[in-house]
């Protein structure tokens, strides 16, 4: 954007911080990392619970990987598309961004990975830490549709549906993948 010559409030912002992404992008583009991620670790966390015999090392390395997997395939997805925009690839700053934005898919795969721990102690038997992270993520698509509503303003009977919403959006999406999966 050029500059409009004006002075004081109104001015035109520089082109140098136009392409800058605000704190509330970044934030927004985090948290949706972390959906997509929940609601693939799910899916798998639901299919590992159907096989017939799950044994914790397998379990913990096929939510490993996927979450490792679906993290690489993001990060060459963002350099791809930023190569096909801008007609190079991606300075230092830029990559560092794309870490820090697509890390909460790493994150996702935490708690599972923490209950297949468990289990292999002894605690619970690994059925139950597969299901209780699936109970898990669903609660979690909630409370960030809860907040989600509470922060557009339209009261706690809103926020309620929104998360309700989206714990339903999720796990549709849940369920398509397995019936496709299978």
């Amino acid at each position: 954007m050029a500059a409009s010559g004006r002075q004081g409030p109104g001015a035109a912002v520089p082109e140098a911080s136009a392409g800058a992404p605000k704190a509330g992008e970044t934030a927004a583009a985090r948290l949706k990392e972390r959906i997509y991620a929940t609601i693939t670790i799910t899916a798998v966390v639901v299919a590992l619970s159907e096989t017939a015999h799950p044994e914790h090392l397998e379990s913990a390395l096929t939510v490993a990987v996927t979450a490792l997997g679906v993290w690489l395939a993001t990060l060459v997805a963002d350099e791809q598309s930023h190569r096909a925009l801008t007609g190079r690839g991606a300075t230092l700053g830029e990559i560092r961004a794309a870490l820090y934005v697509s890390s909460p898919l790493l994150l996702s795969a935490v708690g599972p990975l923490v209950l297949i721990g468990v289990s292999a102690l002894g605690v619970l038997e690994l059925d139950d830490a597969l299901l209780l992270s699936a109970v898990l993520a669903a609660a979690t698509l909630f409370v960030w549709g809860w907040r989600t509503g509470l922060r557009m303003g339209n009261g706690p009977l809103s926020a309620v549906v929104s998360g309700l919403v989206d714990t339903l959006i999720g796990m549709a999406v849940i369920a398509v993948k397995l019936l496709v999966g299978h």
